[in-house]
């Protein structure tokens, strides 16, 4: 199993990861450590512990709200795929009526035709 090291507010820690996953593990790690930076510019020495905490929290809220936009997303598009798929019932509805039509107009238009030819004599 490959192992990575990582820098997270300082300290280095060993970590291990599935195989090919080790470059996202690292950037998983900036991501956590750039978020604990913020919380140091914000409050300033306020302890590691405290830090790590709110970075955390921070991170866990954002997992929460994109969570709840992906659901409000994927809700959206089902209702969108309700919609075209009862738009496609009704166009294909709409295609069978258009098709009679023009059948009966066809034999319509035959049936004058037929009536416009003079009968041949006997």
């Amino acid at each position: 199993m490959p192992q990575v090291n990582v820098m997270i507010a300082g300290k280095a820690y060993r970590m291990a990861c599935g195989e090919g996953e080790e470059s996202h593990l690292e950037g998983l790690a900036r991501f956590y450590d750039g978020k604990i930076g913020e919380m140091r510019q914000a409050f300033g020495e306020i302890g590691d512990m405290r830090l790590h905490v709110m970075a955390a929290l921070m991170v866990a809220d954002e997992v929460h709200e994109l969570k709840q936009r992906l659901m409000k997303l994927e809700a959206d598009l089902m209702a969108t795929q309700g919609d075209a798929g009862a738009a496609d019932r009704r166009l294909g509805e709409v295609e069978d009526r258009a098709a009679e039509a023009l059948a009966a107009a066809a034999e319509r238009i035959e049936g004058v035709a037929r009536s416009l030819i003079p009968a041949p004599p006997g």
